[in-house]
């Protein structure tokens, strides 16, 4: 019997087998393993997610080749010195200069240039093309529809999100990270006052077109132009048509008196259908005709036209703000 429990005990010890050649041996996990894993999570748990960390912090970034494949991917030749000053921010530059005084060194001379100068001269030449732009694209707009359309492609979200998409995040230097948006946006009004001093003011006028102009697309342009008392703007529009002023007529209507009431108003001038719209009561019936027939008017209805995005402003006549470098 001892012999049998010795020989039991040594067949459980040896796990390791010989099959032919090979020898196959058995997984195992330890038991302090589960545990060990278990407080690591709880402790991640307590410390919350990590802040994010820049691209720039790891061993193998390269940052001039990583400028010089920015201009690439965009197909476009910049002078890769001044590209990395217009991603260079005022905070980062202060900050550098703080560290060298931190580390005693007086009369610290930062041969770093901020993005400012070229941030300000991007500015003049992207409203500048898109004013154009826009009044070549949409001729029937009034002023008012120009500068609103104009307005939302030159704010911080428009521009931050151009920026973001162009890969232009981790190649900012800024003194916070992730970037702000009116960092994202002023960095990209820098490179195109540097694509300006690098390649010329075609190629500056292309890639407006091409990155901010394009942000149109699909647009319900009643959405960025705002019209606050649609009759009266239709009745100001119809005086300059030399056209009488429109008179609303009830087309249709039902469930009066119930809550779920709709009325269709046209809007008519000279016995014509100028626009028309439904609402829950007249007023706002009446309200969404004149936006309706304002839409007609000026173009700008969801089912336009698509606009024109290879056209060249530049050669088309259209004289733009002269500019100073």
């Amino acid at each position: 019997m001892a012999l049998l429990r010795n020989s039991l005990r040594c067949m459980q010890i040896s796990s390791v087998k010989n099959v032919g050649s090979t020898l196959v041996q058995t997984r195992s996990f330890k038991r302090w393993v589960a545990p060990v894993l278990r407080e690591l999570r709880q402790r991640a748990k307590k410390l919350g997610p990590e802040p994010p960390a820049p691209r720039s912090g790891f061993l193998e970034w390269n940052y001039r080749a990583e400028l010089f494949a920015f201009g690439k991917r965009l197909n476009e030749d910049f002078q890769v010195p001044l590209l990395q000053t217009a991603l260079t921010q005022e905070s980062y530059v202060a900050k550098e200069k703080l560290k060298q005084e931190e580390l005693g060194v007086e009369n610290a001379d930062i041969q770093l240039k901020h993005n400012a100068e070229l941030a300000e001269h991007g500015q003049r030449l992207a409203k500048a093309y898109i004013e154009a732009f826009v009044a070549h694209s949409l001729p029937k707009m009034p002023a008012e529809g120009h500068k609103a359309v104009t307005s939302y492609l030159l704010t911080v979200d428009t521009l931050a999100h151009v920026a973001l998409h162009l890969g232009m995040k981790e190649l900012l230097m800024d003194a916070d990270y992730p970037p702000s948006s009116d960092a994202m946006s002023r960095s990209l009004l820098a490179v195109i006052g540097c694509l300006q001093q690098s390649s010329g003011l075609e190629r500056a006028f292309s890639f407006v077109r091409d990155f901010i102009c394009t942000q149109l697309n699909q647009k319900d342009l009643m959405e960025i132009w705002h019209i606050d008392k649609p009759e009266e703007v239709l009745k100001q529009v119809c005086r300059q048509k030399g056209i009488s002023e429109p008179e609303p007529r009830l087309i249709a209507d039902c469930g009066r008196n119930t809550i779920l009431a709709a009325y269709f108003v046209g809007l008519y001038s000279n016995k014509k259908l100028l626009g028309k719209g439904f609402g829950e009561d007249i007023n706002t019936a009446t309200q969404l005709a004149a936006l309706d027939a304002l839409q007609t008017i000026f173009e700008i209805h969801e089912h336009r036209k698509p606009f024109n995005f290879s056209v060249e402003v530049e050669s088309k006549s259209i004289k733009l703000p002269l500019l100073s470098n």
